[in-house]
């Protein structure tokens, strides 16, 4: 995009899922209440000079832990001298994405919201498939199971950008990807030593996402072309707007820190340079790092991005049409009154930022903070005005008053906090969570799997209606219906490595349950699967995009990585240890679910062949072959590996078709 020297643009941990929905755009009109809590919030302050800048850092804390550069010499005068004003935000209206195919005849990727869109690696509108594949796009024809073909193939003449995902709509293919480019680096050398260094690269990453019309699919077009600086962090696409989000280190050597800019096709060919009085800051939580988020306007190739940069950090984010939520952990010295034992308080917290998205674009509604940190974005939901957050205070290995706890919050538009649930299940932590409408499900675990059902029809009084606790846990959990929660985890058995210690849990297989939860207060597991044996994985545990669930044709699917306990594996264990398992199989597991039967396995597809699976070792590794998706077309699965595409009959999962891939 354009080089600066020595800008290696590390990556933060955990640095900013954040602020991702700020540009606004063509967004579902929002309730009373969101737009009066905007109103009522008083604006985030600007940064407003460099020396401000070095202030804030400084009174932070961070203002060494910021990364050192030389003043930059090949930023393009261009890029200096731009405009220091904010492209316009997206425009209310632009396209709504409507087919003429039924929409439940394929499947979708697997969201946390209706009607907020992610990014996947493979996409289908029913009649293509389209997928990320060995640094290119393939648009696959799926139309005849028998005869399917690539139709096109989108190449990257660029080698330093890789694509990582992709979204589609009626129109457009939209790419996302990330740029590496080596610049070069001070010598470190004290000039007095006269020691000759040798050169000295760092690398700067800056995030892409590129428009592609595809109404012609077998000569795609791009049509926009939009770059930001730092680390592709997270996407989302509500309609026609797509907001883009990335984060990067502060730079600064020299008494000059470096600003982001970024690049869009829509203002020109030259970088558009931010500037100090469009840089905000979260007065209370100032870490060395900034966030760039842009909002497009996919429909209209002409219309300017909105581009805008936080000082600040984050974990987390959660995203509904009308709002979004920043998560950001902090910690505390200091007993704090917010938590109900100030004697015994906790030191973390995390900090909550809402911003309300309307068609003008995103304002700042507010700053709530809660007890405890949380564990992804499905610790995070928002229904009828109030926000849920699941946290978790203490570590599992204390004793006494820092012990591990887990809690339910509930806040008010303004972010207030209006109702609590605390200390649930001491000892333990969250391991899976999930709100839905005004129940909560929350898996915490230590030894054994306690599955709590929480009630939250009153906002002020959160509380526990029923509990199970069954062995093994649950990484992600699924709604089956209003009255039925799919888990997805992991077996396990307790055992004592040595005697007179305490007992521990080991994960074993992985385990697949219906929860019935019809009688809230006493919850029963309907149904379980347990597949292979220690070691076992599959990608769904933490990435809920890899489940294929459909209720209307019973369908559940899933890739899976087996292992199984072989006699050798057992005399290889440590004593007392349970022994891993040797590779198996990978592919898809697919499994007929009804709440009469249960799971029922219907079988299981790979892409390997017999001799591949009798030549592999004891363990596996990333093979082209490894099937990474299982996506339906009315009724064929198809599974797909960067190697190749099968088709086969729901539900007898005879072969249809297959199609190896350039």
């Amino acid at each position: 995009m354009y080089k600066r020297a020595g800008n290696n643009s590390l990556l933060i941990a955990l640095l900013l899922f954040s602020l991702m929905l700020v540009g606004g755009g063509n967004l579902q009109p929002h309730d009373e209440g969101t737009a009066l809590a905007a109103a009522k919030a008083d604006p985030l302050p600007v940064v407003g000079s460099k020396e401000k800048l070095i202030e804030l850092l400084k009174q932070s804390g961070n203002y060494l832990n910021t990364y050192g550069m030389m003043r930059n010499e090949a930023m393009p005068a261009a890029a200096k001298d731009m405009a220091k004003t904010s492209p316009a935000a997206p425009a209310e209206g632009g396209a709504t994405a409507t087919t003429n195919i039924k929409s439940d005849s394929y499947s979708k990727t697997n969201t946390q919201v209706a009607g907020v869109d992610e990014a996947d690696i493979i996409k289908t509108d029913g009649k293509y498939i389209y997928q990320v594949n060995r640094n290119r796009i393939l648009i696959v024809s799926a139309q005849n199971p028998g005869k399917m073909q690539v139709i096109s193939k989108l190449e990257f003449s660029d080698n330093d950008f890789t694509p990582q995902e992709i979204y589609i709509d009626d129109t457009n293919l939209i790419v996302i990807g990330h740029n590496v480019i080596n610049v070069p680096g001070p010598c470190s050398a004290p000039v007095s030593t006269m020691v000759k260094c040798p050169p000295i690269y760092y690398n700067r990453q800056s995030t892409r996402a590129m428009v592609y019309d595809m109404q012609n699919k077998s000569q795609l077009k791009k049509t926009r072309e939009l770059e930001i600086e730092g680390n592709y962090l997270s996407s989302r696409k509500v309609n026609s707007t797509l907001y883009l989000i990335s984060n990067e280190n502060i730079y600064y050597a020299n008494d000059d820190i470096m600003i982001p800019c970024y690049k869009d096709s829509a203002a020109g060919t030259q970088p558009v340079s931010i500037s100090y009085n469009q840089l905000h800051y979260f007065p209370d939580h100032i870490y060395p790092a900034f966030i760039n988020i842009a909002a497009i306007n996919t429909a209209n190739a002409g219309q300017k991005a909105q581009v805008e940069t936080y000082l600040g950090n984050g974990e987390n984010i959660y995203a509904s049409t009308s709002s979004l939520y920043v998560a950001a952990s902090t910690y505390q010295q200091a007993a704090r009154p917010l938590l109900k034992d100030s004697a015994a308080a906790s030191q973390q917290l995390t900090t909550l930022y809402k911003f309300a998205l309307n068609s003008a674009g995103m304002a700042y509604a507010g700053k709530g903070e809660v007890p405890g940190t949380i564990l992804n974005q499905f610790s995070m939901d928002e229904d009828k005005g109030y926000f849920r957050i699941a946290t978790t205070t203490g570590e599992v290995w204390e004793t006494g008053k820092n012990i591990s706890k887990n809690n339910i919050y509930v806040l008010n538009s303004d972010m207030k906090l209006v109702g609590r649930l605390e200390d649930i299940a001491p000892g333990e932590k969250i391991y899976s969570t999930r709100f839905m409408e005004d129940r909560a499900y929350m898996v915490t675990f230590k030894k054994v799997d306690p599955f709590f059902v929480i009630s939250l029809k009153d906002p002020a009084k959160p509380a526990i209606l029923g509990k199970l606790k069954i062995p093994g846990y649950s990484d992600y959990l699924h709604p089956y219906d209003e009255n039925h929660v799919i888990g997805f985890g992991k077996d396990t058995i307790e055992t004592k490595i040595n005697t007179g210690q305490e007992s521990m849990a080991f994960y074993q297989g992985l385990k697949v349950a219906l929860f019935d939860v019809t009688d809230v207060n006493n919850p029963k597991e309907l149904s379980k699967i347990i597949i292979g044996d220690r070691g076992s994985d599959s990608e769904l545990l933490h990435n809920h995009k890899a489940l294929l669930f459909s209720r209307e044709k019973n369908l559940l699917a899933f890739p899976v990585t087996v292992m199984k306990i072989r006699e050798s594996d057992k005399q290889q264990a440590s004593s007392g240890w349970p022994a891993y398992g040797s590779f198996e199989f990978q592919g898809a597991y697919v499994y007929q679910i009804n709440l009469k039967q249960g799971l029922l396995y219907k079988g299981r597809i790979t892409h390997l062949t017999k001799e591949e699976l009798l030549k592999a070792g004891d363990s596996w590794y990333n093979s082209e072959k490894n099937i990474q998706r299982i996506i339906y077309v009315g009724n064929i699965l198809y599974t797909l590996s960067d190697d190749q595409i099968q088709a086969h009959q729901w539900p007898t999962l005879n072969a249809q078709g297959q199609l190896t891939l350039p």
